[in-house]
This record gives C-alpha cells, structure tokens and sequence, in this order.
C-alpha cells in the first residue's frame, strides 16, 4: 500500500532538494550574494513550497474539492505575504492581521473544527448551527497557535522542519488506518513529508539555509489543514506539536510577567537556553527530535483517553524540563559573571 503514495514523496523531495542545490550553485558564483547571507539565509521556505505545491498539482489522483482550493489559495497568498516579511521584518501586528485573514479563509472555504473526540466517550459539539461564531474563533485560534509555534522554533538547526516532518508522517500513517482511511489526506501529507526531507538535508546541523517566516508558516498552515480538514485530527497534531507549543505557552508567561511585549523577539525559548548551557547545536537537535517522535509513536498506538493522559504528561514534562533548563542557564549566567568581576 505505501508504494501508491510513495510518487508524490519521492516527487517532493527531488523538487525541492533540486531547487536548493540549484539555488546553492548560484549563490558560489554571485558575489552579491555571498556578501548578502541574510538576504536569502532564511528562504528555505521558497523550495519546499515549491516542491510541495508543484508535487500535489502533478497528482491526478487528488479531487479539488471546496476545502482544498482553500488550502491552495491560502498557500499562496501565504507565500506572497511570509516573503515580504523575511525581506523587511514586518511588525507583530501585520503577522497577526495576515493570520486572521487565512484563518478567515478557511472557514469560508469549510475547513471547520465541529467538533473535538470526548476522551470518556462521544464528541464535543461546537454546534454550528447555533452561532459560526465560536467556530471561527477555535479555528482561528488553532491556526495562530500552530502557526506561530512553529514559526518561533525556526531558531535552531533543524528543529521546525525535524518536528513538522514528523508530525506529517504521524498524520500520514493516521489515515491510513483501517479505521480512518483517507488516502486523499495521505497524498498531501506524503508530499509535505518530501519536501520537508529535501530540506532538511541543508538544515540540519550544521545548517545551510533557514524556512524563515514563508517556510515555518507555510508548514504551520499545511499542518492546520490536515489536522482540521481531515477529520478534525487535533489531538494527534496537538500532541506531537507539544515541544514547540508548550514551549510557546511558556515563553509568553515570561515575557508577560516581566512587562515585555509577548511578541517581542528575545532568547527565552528552549533552544535558546540550551544553547546558553554549551549544548552543541546537534544535540539540541537530537534529543527535542528524539522526545517529538517517542509522542509521535504514542500518539498513533491510543486511543482518545489514552491521548489525553499523554498529553498532559507531555506538556507537564516540558515545562519542568525548561524550567531546569532555565535555573541552570541562570546559574551559568551568574558563574561566568562572577569570574568576570
């Protein structure tokens, strides 16, 4: 069965890899470029939503139906949006405003959360047909939260495109159980799972080149829609999301109790107080990697009550993990004061 999916991944994967090569190649022979790395250092992005897009629209075996034309126009104002804030740093505000727009996007093209499996049985209804209201809202917060996560992890080597690649391959084997079977779902996933490999090839440790803002955020939407449009899978994406969202919960706690704006750019993430501790930048890789795929696999083996223990689990486990982390770098910070004096 898994070689019926195993073109748009073998596809993905060849575009975008080629496309980095090719890109690589003209950055040895410019000198403009050379001397201009962070002009294009974060345009990783570029690639894998060429690959990606590319493989799904040479597919025939994919039906346009309403929420995947969602999808694709989403993407690609995505794409024209993200590019303009990797050249000019666009303002938290323009970030914010361009998320509420897609998140607009999908609801009107039907990717809804309706409802959310109960883990001691049934669903939880949002009841539609009351009020859209709440609807918009779930959705759009869901959206902002996977989005930015995602976006903010960008900082290390290969942590976004290593945590998206497996929570596309998580989804792609989640619907593929008898039980779900959506091969349509597991088409695209495929795709995104290639093109985030050819990525990684240059974004691992050390990395060549960044997704940036059109890359991380272009993964986020693609995880948003899987997740929503195919079943409403938000636990499973929940849960092997739950480094880079835990991680954000904390980081705007700090940020808020000490009086600075939650959007403000600084070193309080994971990666960055880990990186403060001497931990080589492999390292860091390998074990948030190695923790997002142990979730991963749990996440595919329960069930819905099952899920939820280890979510919980999960979310408590990082956040004592970064505060260690962060008691540890403090103590590092005030020893190597000390010697300075």
């Amino acid at each position: 069965m898994l070689e019926f999916f195993l073109g748009p991944f073998l596809l993905a994967f060849g575009i975008t890899t080629a496309i980095l090569l090719l890109f690589f190649s003209v950055v040895r022979w410019s000198r403009w470029l050379r001397d201009h790395e962070k002009l294009w250092f974060r345009f990783g992005g570029v690639a894998i939503f060429a690959g990606f897009l590319i493989s799904l629209s040479l597919d025939g075996r994919l039906v346009m139906s309403t929420p995947l034309w969602g999808f694709v126009f989403g993407s690609v104002i995505l794409f024209g949006f993200s590019i303009w804030d990797d050249l000019f740093n666009l303002s938290w505000r323009a970030q914010i405003f361009f998320q509420v727009v897609l998140g607009l996007l999908l609801f009107l093209f039907e990717v809804r959360i309706l409802f959310v499996t109960n883990p001691f049985g049934g669903v939880w209804s949002f009841a539609p047909e009351l009020s859209l209201l709440p609807v918009f809202a779930i959705g759009l917060g869901w959206l902002m939260l996977v989005m930015n996560a995602l976006n903010w992890l960008d900082g290390s080597d290969g942590l976004c495109g290593g945590v998206s690649f497996i929570a596309l391959i998580t989804i792609f084997f989640l619907t593929l159980k008898p039980e779900v079977y959506q091969p349509a779902f597991a088409i695209i996933a495929a795709g995104g799972a290639g093109a985030v490999l050819g990525f990684l090839l240059f974004n691992l440790p050390p990395a060549r080149i960044f997704a940036g803002t059109s890359g991380s955020m272009f993964l986020g939407f693609l995880l948003v829609f899987l997740s929503t449009a195919a079943g409403t899978k938000i636990a499973t994406a929940l849960l092997v999301l739950m480094l880079p969202i835990a991680d954000a919960f904390l980081v705007i706690a700090e940020r808020f109790m000490s009086g600075t704006s939650i959007f403000e750019r600084d070193q309080r993430h994971l990666h960055h107080k880990l990186s403060s501790l001497g931990w080589s930048r492999g390292r860091i890789t390998v074990i948030l990697l190695l923790f997002t795929a142990i979730i991963a696999y749990l996440a595919l083996q329960t069930r819905a009550e099952g899920k939820l223990l280890i979510l919980i689990l999960s979310f408590v486990l990082v956040i004592i993990f970064s505060f260690l982390v962060a008691k540890r770098a403090r103590k590092h910070r005030q020893s190597l004061t000390r010697r300075t004096l």
